[in-house]
């Protein structure tokens, strides 16, 4: 199986444009706005009103006026829309969508670590559930990790749950840093060996990866970055060859960006299967039925937007 085999189903053009038409028929009868994550299939970023990382998904989020939210992602960033949207309904395009890393930590893990160490400033990615925010100090996303760190007074940072976010956080700070020994199993899987071959095979080519990989990958790229940064770095850079290091989902909004440049995998591995259950016909049939709607409990959701609202607050 292909790479675009596993993560785009086959249709005729005239399929997928009668299913476009379903979904802009649903979307204006529900007064809805359809956001997408980078890392969606590209069928599904195409029919979105807003693509991004979750940072931008979050910023957005909290904006808008709109009656529905349909959120093609995963669980925890649903839950984030809700929770900075509460006048929204917000409506998870498929059910199972879920992250494995955010399920490494719960809020009683969470206070037991809390205990051990009750001077540090508990630090949350976004890819945690609702009720660990809710148990958070501030939260980040890889976009903003470093100066969300700098901005808290804590000298020491319980970071969680991704060991090798933190890890990189810890390199670009003097804070003393904790970190829970969480990890996205899609980025943490690939090795220094595959970015050798990558530099042997493309020489002239700029390699990017995630800060979610392994300190090592990191050390020899050229950049480490989130999503929305490497899609900004592909634009700035006079380099025509980029080796991407995160999921291949990207690959679709820098290739419709930048044309005129190349962009390879760095690894065929790199495909969350996760953000690869949203179809269109996902879209639809969530729109049509108006289900898999997202609730926070009041109280869990006030004390996440706290930790979500301070996360927005750092530029």
């Amino acid at each position: 199986m292909t790479l675009h085999d596993a993560c785009s189903p086959r249709r005729t053009e005239a399929e997928l444009a009668n299913l476009r038409e379903e979904v802009f028929r649903l979307k204006q009868e529900l007064h809805a706005v359809i956001v997408s994550h980078t890392y969606q299939i590209a069928e599904v970023q195409d029919i979105a009103d807003l693509v991004g990382d979750s940072l931008e998904l979050a910023r957005a989020c909290a904006e808008l006026k709109s009656e529905t939210i349909v959120f093609c992602g995963v669980d925890f960033m649903a839950e984030t829309a809700a929770i900075l949207n509460p006048e929204a309904t917000v409506l998870l395009s498929a059910a199972a969508a879920s992250c494995p890393m955010a399920a490494m930590i719960d809020e009683g893990i969470l206070n037991e670590w809390k205990a051990k160490y009750p001077q540090a400033a508990v630090v949350t990615y976004v890819n945690s559930t609702a009720a660990v925010k809710a148990g958070s100090d501030i939260c980040c996303t890889s976009a903003n990790a470093v100066a969300v760190v700098e901005s808290v007074p804590n000298d020491e940072i319980l970071f969680i749950p991704d060991s090798n976010l933190g890890h990189y956080v810890s390199t670009k700070t003097q804070k003393s840093m904790i970190l829970y020994p969480g990890y996205c199993s899609i980025h943490a899987r690939l090795s220094a060996a595959e970015v050798i071959q990558a530099r042997r095979q493309y020489p002239e080519a700029r390699v990017l990866v995630h800060p979610e990989c392994r300190a090592e990958v990191i050390e020899l790229a050229d950049a480490a970055l989130s999503t929305s940064q490497m899609i900004r770095d592909a634009g700035e850079r006079s380099a025509k060859t980029f080796v991407i290091g995160t999921e291949e989902g990207l690959l679709h909004q820098l290739r419709l960006k930048n044309p005129e440049k190349t962009f390879h995998l760095l690894s065929p591995t790199l495909i969350c299967v996760d953000m690869k259950k949203t179809r269109l016909e996902n879209v639809i049939d969530t729109m049509k039925r108006q289900s898999n709607g997202i609730t926070v409990p009041e109280e869990v959701a006030l004390k996440a937007k706290r930790a979500l609202d301070r996360m927005l607050a750092v530029v």
